[in-house]
């Protein structure tokens, strides 16, 4: 009986060194960090020199382990006979204990033991935004006017093995992510921040993982045209530019006129029907919209920013401008704000 237990034993061992050595040779981590920062998102890569491009894959991390990568599914690149599967993991404020994972093919079941990632320690500055990645980027930087004291800057940011949802920057009264939109190591998000009028740049870093050191960003603060962008039409005393183009287009409209009955060239009234819809559509007034007693006006157009007041009475204003679930508007003279779609009158 203790030697059929023993044969059984061995037995099992066999097998499960069978399986380990099958490991080896079929399936093997190509990169594991050895350490990484708080908040940073790393990858982790498998390496495979047996595998056809049609072979079915099941990849499982053992066990109940809070550590699980971004995405069930690998990031597959092929190279020659390699393949190579990337998962994503992103790091706590504890070292991290990636588990054993478990790796199904059409004919076996291979293993790839479990590994320990040491958390290091980063010396953050007052001009950190929080944001650790490969690379980063301002792809693009929008500017209006919020109130008398404030601008809103939208960033549209991209990066790379980033955790740009953590960016947060000290220095600004308010700031938020509204989207973020992540694939694999690639991602795009759209940031507001709300900063005085009297600053004219936005600077600040985030760390490189890979070049291990902090890089500068910087972004001008400039409202290029305020009509557009904050209260345009709101105020009836018009100001002598809007005045300008609204009489030049009545000049532009009369002389065609004139022309298209003097030469009876139907150019010139086709020119004068242009000149005319462009005249009309500066007298075209903003869109009003009733918001409800009670209704939040939120400083930014994102579920999560700061409410900066109250609506205190039903309201009936002009529509400054619109974003996803969001509408921009005027409350008292000089207060913009975002109210939500669901706080407008249903009347």
């Amino acid at each position: 009986m203790q030697l059929k237990r023993l044969m059984s034993i061995f037995v099992g061992l066999i097998l499960t060194s069978s399986i380990l050595l099958g490991t080896e040779s079929n399936f093997k981590y190509s990169y594991m960090p050895k350490k990484v920062y708080k908040n940073q998102l790393f990858p982790v890569t498998i390496i495979s020199s047996s595998q056809k491009s049609d072979d079915a894959l099941v990849f499982t991390f053992e066990g109940d382990s809070e550590v699980k990568p971004l995405f069930e599914d690998p990031l597959v690149v092929r190279n020659g006979s390699d393949s190579f599967y990337t998962f994503y993991f992103k790091a706590s404020k504890d070292d991290i204990h990636i588990p054993k994972l478990h790796i199904k093919t059409q004919d076996n079941t291979f293993i790839l033991g479990a590994r320990t990632i040491f958390i290091e320690k980063l010396k953050e500055r007052e001009d950190f935004c929080g944001v650790l990645a490969a690379d980063m980027k301002i792809k693009n930087s929008q500017v209006s006017n919020y109130d008398e004291n404030h601008h809103i800057v939208t960033l549209s940011l991209e990066a790379f093995e980033a955790n740009i949802e953590d960016i947060r920057l000290n220095t600004a009264q308010e700031s938020d992510i509204d989207t973020l939109k992540r694939n694999y190591a690639k991602v795009e998000a759209e940031f507001y921040v709300v900063l005085p009028v009297a600053q004219t740049s936005l600077k600040f870093t985030y760390f490189n993982t890979i070049k291990k050191q902090y890089v500068y960003l910087e972004t001008p603060v400039v409202v290029e045209d305020a009509t557009v962008t904050t209260q345009s039409e709101l105020n009836p005393v018009e100001d002598d530019f809007e005045l300008f183009k609204k009489y030049t287009l009545m000049g532009l409209l009369a002389f065609f006129l004139f022309m298209f009955i003097l030469k009876r060239d139907f150019f010139y009234l086709v020119l004068g029907v242009i000149a005319l819809i462009v005249l009309l559509a500066l007298h075209v007034p903003h869109k009003e919209i009733c918001i409800k007693q009670g209704a939040s006006l939120y400083i930014l157009p994102t579920q999560t920013s700061t409410i900066s007041t109250k609506i205190d009475h039903e309201l009936k204003t002009m529509l400054l401008g619109e974003h996803e679930t969001f509408k921009k508007v005027e409350y008292n003279k000089g207060v913009i704000g975002w109210i939500k779609n669901e706080d407008l009158c249903e009347h």
